[in-house]
């Protein structure tokens, strides 16, 4: 019994394999904590992406106010060439508001007797997965950037 106690005592003092359970035990932590900080990145660099995109759309718009369905089919192409995304994924339409409304419409028709101002809506969807979902944990992220552009007021 004594000689157990002994060998008990001399395996409790020695440390030559500690670092290797103290690794074994912190790196699969430090690897799903870099793993996740790599998919966060890759959600706000598209987010970031979407954003710079809608702003140049904006700037396109600005400079060159479209206001046929041709023109508006020619910014969304320009878009869509630089994002990336399906031509379904974004849209170009075109929106008014009456007077001093906060709410837009579709037709300025609706407009009776009250300035009308002209606006194009530019809007950008996406879908990111991150790669945590395949583990059941999350779910896909939806990106969506909607601008109004005001091209006239009359």
């Amino acid at each position: 019994m004594r000689r157990r106690l002994q060998s008990l005592a001399a395996l409790w003092r020695d440390d030559r394999g500690a670092m290797l359970v103290e690794t074994a035990i912190v790196a699969p932590v430090l690897v799903l904590m870099s793993m996740g900080a790599f998919q966060v990145s890759q959600v706000v660099a598209r987010q970031t992406e979407l954003q710079g995109a809608a702003a140049e759309a904006t700037g396109i718009a600005l400079a060159s106010p479209p206001e046929t369905n041709d023109q508006r089919t020619t910014l969304k192409s320009v878009i869509v060439a630089s994002t990336g995304l399906d031509s379904d994924q974004v849209t170009v339409s075109e929106k008014f508001r009456c007077g001093s409304a906060t709410t837009y419409v579709d037709s300025s028709s609706t407009c009776v007797g009250t300035k009308v101002s002209s606006y194009v809506l530019i809007q950008l969807n996406d879908t990111y997965t991150p790669a945590w979902t395949q583990w059941g944990f999350g779910s896909p992220i939806n990106f969506n950037v909607d601008r109004y552009v005001m091209i006239k007021q009359s």
